[in-house]
């Protein structure tokens, strides 16, 4: 939705993004929008994202968000985009089928 572009700052890969389509305002922002992400590591299982969003024509001061990441060792699955939830009416039934065998209801 814009045109980021990416380099390191030490440890830290910095991307910042600009020229955002006016089609996608993200909350009523102008053009002027730069948002500016950070990836860094806290630790061998710790990604911490940063963010900060800036645009002197919609807010009066950037603002910035810091969320720590931690690794999982199993699978992820997108929420919104699971094979498009056909499979979720499967998944769960058998799910509440071995719920009620472990707790001995037929």
């Amino acid at each position: 939705m814009g045109d980021s572009r990416g380099h390191w700052a030490g440890d830290t890969l910095v991307v910042e993004t600009t020229h955002f389509s006016e089609k996608n305002a993200y909350r009523g922002a102008s053009e002027n929008l730069r948002l500016t992400e950070r990836f860094s590591r806290a630790d061998p299982s710790t990604l911490i994202y940063e963010f900060t969003v800036d645009d002197p024509a919609t807010w009066t001061a950037p603002w910035t968000g810091r969320i720590p990441l931690e690794r999982l060792d199993e699978n992820l699955y997108e929420y919104a985009c699971h094979e498009g939830n056909r499979g979720m009416e499967g998944i769960l039934k058998g799910a509440r089928t071995e719920e009620r065998e472990a707790a001995g209801v037929r």
